[in-house]
């Protein structure tokens, strides 16, 4: 069946989502092109060219890189969010953050140092960080 422009695949949008459900723990590096939602613990890494919302029930103990970032839980360690990292009122984040741009909701823990703007580079998904073309 032919699809409009306007009409969205389900299945295709589906598919790049990613969930780490509250009660499960995963240790390890996880690399993706698609968004996740965390609600449980991550042990390790996240390389993402997503979005990623950390619950108010998740946790991620290790490195952060993706596209955006929507944060509610806790996270420790290093993130770098090449757009927009939003911290919610009840996040609670020790560490570096490298980010576009910073969004912080009254009520927020932040123990760490911040840095915007500088050298945030394109995100690379590809093993070994070769990637043709252009960073930012």
């Amino acid at each position: 069946m032919l699809k409009s422009k306007n009409q969205v695949d389900k299945k295709a949008t589906n598919a790049s989502q990613n969930r780490i459900g509250q009660g499960t723990e995963i240790e390890g590096d996880i690399t993706s092109k698609g968004g996740f939602r965390i609600d449980g613990l991550l042990k390790g890494s996240l390389k993402t060219t997503g979005k990623v919302v950390i619950g108010r029930e998740g946790r991620i103990l290790g490195t952060l890189v993706c596209s955006n970032a929507d944060i509610e839980g806790a996270f420790e360690g290093d993130m770098t969010v090449e757009n927009l990292l939003s911290l919610k009122a009840t996040a609670v984040v020790n560490g570096e953050v490298v980010t576009g741009k910073l969004m912080v909701e009254p009520g927020t823990e932040f123990n760490g140092s911040c840095t915007m703007n500088q050298g945030v580079k394109k995100l690379d998904t590809t093993k070994g960080g070769k990637k043709a073309g252009k960073t930012a």
